[in-house]
């Protein structure tokens, strides 16, 4: 209708878009020349946070594609930053989530500061506590294999309620439900749905699987 806009994905928090899809796409070794038709599928599907890893080629200029053409369609950013400097060009960028494979304070506090999301790697309670102590906006349970669901659960009993959990590595539709039950709130997903080399055809159908599967899992 003219005269109303709808809320742009870019200005809700990580917890609003969870609530949306708990999914997290992670296009490690994404091109900038590929970046926002990559994009445009993962989006189509469902799909509204989408980070791409510092260590792919070119990631800062993915991410400034990706903003510049779906910006309003979804919360990009970028993963595994582990050098608080970075934070600055990815803002500049377009870029508003932060996520790091592990726990470094400084990056976290930095991060809120830029008025970004901060998503850190932990993998005990004292590591999430400390995060969450930073300011942290959402944990990435990292690595996923190492923290099976019965880990997840016994972490997150000790957390404060409103905590949200994503388990990263080795997530796929055949497991997601165990952890789902186990208390996570949702799921970075890496070479399962991008790697380099695949077509958009492909992501676009494992895209779709992942999310029919999620639905499913939380009855949607």
């Amino acid at each position: 209708m003219k005269g109303i806009s709808m809320p742009n994905p870019a200005s809700k928090s990580i917890k609003s878009l969870l609530s949306e899809m708990p999914l997290i796409a992670i296009l490690r070794g994404v091109k900038p020349a590929e970046a926002p038709q990559v994009a445009k599928v993962l989006i189509d599907a469902g799909f509204r946070i989408i980070e791409v890893p510092l260590n792919s080629p070119n990631p800062i200029e993915s991410i400034r594609r990706m903003v510049h053409e779906l910006g309003d369609q979804a919360l990009f950013g970028a993963g595994t930053v582990t050098d608080p400097l970075s934070i600055a060009e990815i803002k500049a960028a377009g870029g508003r989530v932060i996520v790091s494979p592990h726990l470094d304070a400084d990056i976290v506090n930095l991060t809120k500061k830029s008025e970004l999301f901060s998503i850190p790697g932990v993998a005990t309670p004292s590591e999430a506590f400390t995060a969450l102590a930073a300011g942290a906006d959402a944990l990435k349970l990292f690595p996923g294999e190492a923290c099976p669901p019965k880990v997840l659960k016994a972490i997150k009993v000790v957390l404060p309620p409103q905590t949200l959990l994503l388990p990263v590595g080795g997530i796929n539709t055949g497991n997601m439900a165990d952890y789902w039950q186990a208390g996570a709130a949702g799921f970075g997903i890496g070479s399962n749905l991008y790697a380099p080399g695949r077509n958009v055809e492909e992501i676009a159908l494992r895209a779709n699987e992942l999310v029919v599967a999620m639905n499913s899992i939380r009855g949607g």
